[in-house]
């Protein structure tokens, strides 16, 4: 029996180990971050604690929604340590998205962060794609109240399929989730990914990858 509890001792442990593996538990009360520090560490160096103040934890303006005349029809809003520097070493943070009628949050991931959106006002469609080998898409309608949640680095997007304008909050689990949007990434870095190899990739002539990078 004490050996059985052992191993289900040691197995919690790893899978709190795990659980906090991409932000650590602060060390601290807070770290409030000086983006003006020269320090080169994992994050942002933390503020004097004497000279931190309350405006420090504080954000303002969540409430004005983003401007969606643009391409897409949609705008984040971001509340991330540039916003709120008391977010440092906490390992969250949050966003307004706004849509425009059909506005779309393009396919992208998230490399450090599970979110979890809430609408606010209107109607999403919202899905992420399973890994490998299955890459399956899960998809649902979302209104006024619902709740989704994407997994950690899986592909996702969001749509406003109401008949007006549409808005969310998502929170992070991260202060620095990083977005990778995969359009961009495919056909707009710097270099570029060589056209023959995008090709053959995504099973095209390489005129069609050169029309894509030149939208890019």
């Amino acid at each position: 029996m004490a050996s059985h509890l052992l191993v289900v001792a040691s197995l919690l442990v790893i899978a709190c180990a795990m659980v906090t593996a991409f932000e650590p538990s602060p060390l601290q009360d807070f770290c409030v971050a000086d983006p003006t520090s020269s320090a080169k560490v994992n994050g942002l160096a933390c503020l004097d604690p004497k000279m931190v103040q309350a405006n420090h934890f504080s954000f303002s303006g969540l409430h004005i929604p983003g401007n969606t005349s643009n391409s897409l029809g949609s705008a984040v809003s971001p509340v991330f340590v540039g916003q709120l520097p008391g977010l440092n070493t906490l390992g969250i943070s949050m966003a307004r998205i706004d849509y425009a009628p059909w506005g779309l949050i393009p396919p992208h991931t998230h490399p450090r962060a599970t979110e979890i959106l809430t609408v606010l006002e209107g109607k999403l469609l919202v899905g992420f794609v399973t890994s490998n080998p299955e890459n399956r898409l899960i998809t649902k309608v979302l209104e006024k109240g619902d709740v989704f949640v994407f997994p950690i680095g899986l592909v996702h997007f969001q749509r406003n399929v109401g008949y007006g304008s549409a808005f969310s909050i998502s929170a992070l689990s991260s202060q620095n989730a990083g977005v990778v949007l995969i359009p961009n990434t495919l056909f707009g870095s710097t270099p570029s990914i060589p056209g023959d190899i995008l090709a053959k990739a995504l099973q095209v002539d390489k005129s069609v990858i050169e029309k894509l990078q030149a939208q890019f």
